[in-house]
Order: C-alpha cells, then structure tokens, then sequence
C-alpha cells in the first residue's frame, strides 16, 4: 500500500463529522462488503454515515451486519466528505453523485482505476479494496469490530472465489486470519458467499448452460430477460455462473453476456492466470483485472456476443 495517502484519509476523517459512501452498480462481495465496512468503521469514530449503493444488492450478502442500512439514493443533505470504493471511474458508481462534485477520497484496487477524486489510494496489489481497508484502518486507529471483520473478510473471499486467484499472497491469507481473529467466522462466510445457491439461480444456471458454446480457446453462453422470467430469479445478474464457466479446463477465456432489457448487455470475462483479459473489456469501454473483467455494451444480445467473441479471439492470437 502506498503510504503517501494515508495521513492524509487520517486529517480528511478527523475534520469531518458526515459522511456520503458509494460503490458500483451491479455489486459483488467486495463492493458490499467495503461500503459496509467503512461505513460500520466511521460509526465507530461517532461519524454521521449514508451508505448508498444505486443498484440492487444480491441477496447472497442479506446476512451481513449493517446490510440494511444501505439505501440507493442519498437524501440530499451536505456532507462532508464523500468516498467512492472498489470503482475505476465514476460512471460505475450510476447517477447517485449528480450534483455532489469531485469526491473526496477513492480507493481501489483496479488497474484501470482514473484517480478521479481529491485523494486516490489505489493500490493495485491488493486482491480486494477489502483488503485495502482491513489494513488501513489500524492505522488509523479504528477498531476492527466482529462486523467489520465479518464484512471486510466477505469482499476477500468473493474476489479471490475463496482464495484461489492467483494474486492470492501470503498477506492475503494473513490479512485473512487477522480478520477471523477478530470475529470473523470463514466457514460460515465462505458458504454464505460462495456455495449457498436458491433453486431460482440453479434453474437460471440451467438456462445459461443449455446455450454453452467454444471456439479457440473460449467458452461463453448467454442469459436473456425470459430466463430471469421463466426460473423466478430476481436479479440482472448471472448469479456467479461465469465463475463456473472458467473452470472448464480446455478454455483459456470463459465470458458471459447478460441482456439487460434497455439496449444493453452486461458482458464478464474470466480468464486462467497469463491472458489479459483487461485489454479486451478497455476496447468496449469497461475494464477490471487480468484476469476478471466487464464492460456494459450497447447492442442486441446476438450483436455483441458476435462483436464480442471476434474481438477477444483477436487479442489474445495477437
């Protein structure tokens, strides 16, 4: 982590008493699991807190302390500092920081992160800005509650799909342990993120799967509005299927495109440790990791699968 920021988030938190926290739309683990943890970690400072997330949150995380409290639009009133996590850009946080200006703190984990904010912690080693925080806030002497740990080691296990990322280090597992000390129970968590399904989301794995394709190295499939309508699955997601899809052991890229129903189609890579998958989301406007990438397009389904498919093959036989 670089230090240089740190003082500073100590003086910004210490001269404030209100405070605005977002994420990105479409959340995973990390991005619930960080808005919780800051916002659970400034209460315990006596700060005033909003946790805002714009989209819908998978039901998978309804366990977590504080999960509640996240509301999907601030109410309006001035804050003294807003902060922006686990986003490469603004645009990911939706339209909740219209009329809010350049926000004050950033931290992130992404490579393609544009240090949009007055202060950027970008710390692109880390495996999840849940980590990024497990280790900042010691020293900025805020306790790591049971809840907090509880919330911060969910963002560390979804972004690693229970520490199997290649990125996963000795740290990583030692900032792990460090949150089980202090309250965190992994088995429980790691079913709960990672292995509890609803019968709704297996049949709507069973309709992405039914439409399982390859061709030089890559697997996708698709999932349509009438999916989600025919299974009763609630969200505009996939339900983790593209995690699935990566374990294929003859593909060396598995993707998913999710249609959106408003002229879009949220497209997820997934790639084994050596192909940059980054690359490919930059071309269609989003972005990520290596390794775990996504990008909303504009189009039919049928369209950008095709635009898809043809540009991903051509980068990676460059």
């Amino acid at each position: 982590m670089d230090e240089s920021p740190v003082a500073e988030i100590q003086n910004l938190i210490r001269d404030s008493q209100s405070a605005l926290i977002v994420t990105h739309v479409r959340p995973d683990g990390d991005a619930v699991g960080s808005l919780l943890g800051f916002g659970l970690a400034l209460e315990e400072l006596g700060k005033e807190v909003q946790m805002v997330l714009a989209d819908q949150i998978p039901s998978t995380f309804n366990h977590l302390p504080g999960i509640e409290r996240i509301q999907k639009h601030p109410d309006g009133q001035v804050f003294d500092i807003v902060i922006v996590l686990d986003c490469s850009d603004l645009d990911r946080t939706g339209n909740v920081l219209n009329g809010y200006g350049t926000p004050d703190l950033n931290i992130d984990h992404h490579v393609t992160n544009l240090e949009f904010a007055r202060i950027n912690l970008v710390d692109t080693q880390a495996v999840a800005v849940a980590e990024i925080l497990a280790n900042l806030f010691p020293r900025l002497n805020i306790p790591l509650t049971p809840p907090i740990a509880e919330v911060l080691l969910t963002g560390l296990l979804t972004d690693t799909i229970g520490f199997r990322t290649e990125n996963v280090t000795v740290d990583t597992l030692r900032t792990a342990a460090s949150l089980m000390e202090r309250g965190a129970e992994l088995a429980h968590l790691y079913a709960k993120a990672l292995l509890d399904r609803s019968f709704e989301s297996m049949r709507y794995w069973g309709a992405g799967l039914s439409r399982l394709q390859q061709r030089d190295g890559i697997v996708w499939t698709s999932l349509e509005i009438s999916d989600r309508e025919k299974t009763g699955y609630a969200g505009n997601d996939d339900a983790d299927l593209v995690n699935v899809l990566s374990s294929i052991n003859n593909a060396q890229i598995a993707i998913i495109f999710i249609d959106q129903g408003d002229g879009n189609v949220k497209v997820s890579w997934r790639s084994k440790p050596g192909v940059d998958v980054s690359k490919v989301a930059m071309e269609f406007g989003g972005g990520g990791h290596a390794v775990a990438s996504g990008a909303m397009v504009k189009g039919t389904l049928d369209q950008v699968q095709q635009d898809v498919i043809n540009k991903t093959s051509e980068i990676i036989n460059k």
